[in-house]
Formats: structure tokens, sequence, C-alpha cells
């Protein structure tokens, strides 16, 4: 027999950087696979270096990186790694960010901004990236920036199944903190059984990052447990003054539910004092034990993450895990 017959077998290899380490580790139990063995370290200058330990030639590569603070070392560390694999003659190589980095400058407000959302799709395309895997992006529009197919998964159903047990849904309003968070609002009150709907319309400062000016509730909130629904808490300003303003309009009841605890600088003491019930997040983003406060609650994200990974190697549908949205 003339040529060489290749065995045919395709094989998934699990990577993570240093940024959640413990989301890999939980993606990889939940998919029954361990983590590819990579010696990783910083040269004294800053420079990050990364080897992985063993072949990975021929693979399915999956490389999980959240983009936490501080967020430009691990986006580079993730880049780094993707071009390692490149090297290595990885057969494909999909990045997994749950938190995508750069997602909120997805459009340019005024001139001589830039659009960072897009720059960081390149950077990971020239890379060597494939396929991108992310949770709750900022604005669905970003899957096009980026040159190859994105997987944009949704935490909405592992959030909802949280509330669904534990609040009288008759009495619940779905409240959206911004006219952009309509959409998954909708969506939200679709999935709790067609809840009533409320939005805050607010007035940034353009000149002042993460300030709000004006807080107005549309939409019917007295009397009602108000659900407050957000991609994420950066430094929870918006979230605590969107409650308040809710409780002035008569809402009895506040609850928060967000995809990614940020959770910057003034952000734990203004939810721990707010007059927010309990505060709803996932994993997607490490929340080390400093910033856990009583009314936080935090649900893994892995299952989900593990899932889309199952179903990109298998060639399945990663669309049929959210009723055909994406």
């Amino acid at each position: 027999m003339s040529g060489i017959k290749a065995s045919g077998q395709k094989k998934l290899m699990l990577f993570t950087g240093r940024a959640h380490p413990d989301l890999a580790k939980e993606v990889a139990d939940n998919l029954h696979v361990e983590l590819t063995p990579t010696s990783a370290y910083d040269f004294a200058n800053g420079e990050t270096f990364v080897r992985f330990l063993e072949s990975v030639r021929g693979s399915d590569a999956f490389v999980v990186q959240s983009h936490t603070a501080p967020i430009n070392q691990w986006i580079m560390e993730q880049l780094i790694m993707v071009d390692a694999l490149k090297r290595a003659s990885a057969k494909r190589i999909t990045v997994v960010a749950p938190f995508f980095g750069y997602a909120r400058q997805d459009k340019k407000h005024r001139g001589r901004e830039p659009i960072s959302a897009r720059l960081m799709a390149d950077l990971f395309k020239t890379a060597g990236t494939d396929r991108l895997i992310t949770v709750d992006l900022h604005t669905a529009q970003i899957q096009g920036f980026f040159d190859g197919p994105v997987d944009h998964l949704f935490a909405l159903d592992l959030l909802a199944s949280h509330f669904e047990s534990r609040l009288d849904l008759s009495q619940v309003t779905v409240v959206a903190p911004d006219a952009g968070r309509v959409r998954v609002t909708e969506r939200w009150s679709d999935r709790l059984g067609g809840v009533p709907m409320a939005i805050i319309h607010k007035k940034r400062d353009p000149d002042v990052a993460n300030e709000v000016k004006v807080f107005d509730v549309v939409g019917e909130v007295e009397g009602r447990t108000c659900v407050v629904v957000d991609d994420m808490i950066d430094t929870g300003g918006t979230i605590v003054k969107a409650a308040d303003a809710l409780f002035d309009n008569g809402a009895t009841k506040v609850v928060v539910a967000a995809t990614h605890g940020v959770l910057s600088g003034p952000a734990v003491d203004r939810l721990k004092n707010s007059r927010i019930s309990e505060v709803v997040l996932t994993n997607t983003l490490p929340i080390p034990q400093e910033k856990q406060f009583d009314k936080l609650t935090v649900l893994s994200i892995a299952p989900l993450v593990a899932r889309a990974i199952n179903e990109v190697f298998s060639d399945g549908s990663v669309t049929s895990l959210f009723g055909g949205h994406s």
C-alpha cells in the first residue's frame, strides 16, 4: 500500500492560563479530561513566557483564559499561548474567554476614539485563533468583529433557574438597567413565563467613566419584586443607583443578576451597604475571598462552557443549547 494512513482520531486538549485556573479545572472535570501541563512565568521586566510540556501536534486545542485584572497581562498571556500552539502544529485552536476583555469598547461614541473590541478580535485572529467561545458579550454584534466562528454562550438559564425557585413570579418585574439591556430583559421575561418588564433610562456623563447622572423608571414596579439583569457589575455605582430609583418608585424588593462580576474599586462596599437583597453572579471571573459578601451568590458557568467545548469538538450544535438564540 502506498502512502500512510492516519488513525483519524481527533484529540481534545485543554489548556489554561494563570488568570482563573479554578474555572479551567472545573471545566476539565466536567469534560473528564486533564489540563495539559504548562510552564508559564514572567521575566524580570514583565514579559510572559509559556511552554507546553506535552506534544500538541494535530490536537483540537481549547485555551481557557478569563480576562480579569490585571487584564492586559492575561490577554497577552492567552495570545502567547495561541502562538505557541500554532507553532507547535495544533490542528485547530479555540480561544475560550468566558469574559472577553474590551467588549465595552465596541463602537465610537465621539471622534478620535478606538474600537478596541475589534482590535482584540484582530489580535486573536492574527495570533492563530480559529474559533472563539465566550459568555454574554456586552453587545452581540462583537461576534462580527472576529473573522471566524464565534460561539456566544448565555448564562440566562443558569441565573433564571436560581430565582425561579426562590421568588413568587406573580410579583416579579424584570428590569433593564439601561436601553442596551432591553433585548436581554425580554428573554428573561419569556424565560420566567411572561413576567412584566421595566426599563431604567439613564444619562451618562461622557467625560467621567463609570458615572451616571439621571435615572428614570419606565414601567410598573410599585409593590413588586424587581430583578435587575445586566451583563456585568464593574464599580457597582450604576446598579446601586438603579436599585434606589426602583425603591423610590415603590418597589418592595430588588435583587440583581449579572453574568460577570468585575467588582472593581468600591463595588463590594456599595453592594454590601445597598438595599439590594441578593446579588447573583457567575464565576466567569474569579471572585476572591475578600470580594465575597453575605448578599452574594456565585453560580458556576463551568458546566455550560464544558458542554459548548464538547459540542465544538464533536461537531455538534452549540446553538441547540440555547433554543436557537445566538
